[in-house]
């Protein structure tokens, strides 16, 4: 059973506003995320800082149990509030969202007892397009937290981590959308084109 956690709590300081709730094609942009994820996961929930802005997903909302500590705090948050012992934590400003690789990474985790398979490519390891085993990432998380530590691959060594390599990502999402994030206005006008430029090919 496996848990699917929408992190929708950054500061979005270069958008100027939520970027989970700015309209993509109409409807807003978590709601695409959502979408893309939905089939994947036994349990969706939402992490937020402002759950009164996200009750019209109709899904659990949960803030940051641990305030001010960032991308490793968000995650700690994910992890705790998931009801299920694997976990996919995906970003909200992530448009192309892949499936499919979050099923490998699933796969891979079960087959091979991991702890956490992250995909990777060039500029470095994708957490939060990744799966984690609750039990065991949750507790390296908290240590990680109570040493002061903020980086979010921090706690990494003290679990048995794999990665999808670059080479593997590209075979499943050749065109390597699936970590393109929404920061910008036109980040989003850029995305807004690859998704209808996409639509089209269908």
């Amino acid at each position: 059973m496996l848990s699917v956690v929408i992190q929708a709590g950054g500061a979005s300081s270069r958008m100027g506003r939520d970027k989970a709730l700015i309209p993509f094609l109409g409807q807003p942009l978590i709601n695409r995320v959502l979408q893309r994820v939905a089939p994947f996961g036994d349990e969706i929930l939402v992490t937020t800082n402002r759950p009164e802005d996200y009750g019209f997903l109709g899904l659990p909302l949960y803030g940051d149990l641990i305030p001010e500590r960032g991308a490793l705090g968000g995650l700690f948050t994910a992890l705790s509030v998931a009801g299920h012992p694997l976990v996919a934590v995906v970003a909200c400003d992530m448009p192309f969202v892949h499936p499919d690789l979050l099923r490998l990474a699933r796969d891979r985790l079960v087959e091979q007892e991991l702890d956490a398979v992250i995909p990777e490519t060039e500029e470095g390891m994708e957490p939060f397009h990744a799966v984690y085993r609750r039990g065991a990432c949750l507790a390296a998380v908290k240590t990680a937290l109570d040493a002061g530590k903020w980086r979010l691959i921090s706690w990494l060594d003290d679990v048995k981590v794999a990665t999808i390599s670059p080479a593997e990502v590209k075979r499943y999402d050749p065109l390597q959308l699936a970590f393109f994030n929404v920061n910008s206005p036109e980040d989003l006008q850029r995305a807004e084109r690859l998704a209808k430029d996409l639509e089209n090919l269908i």
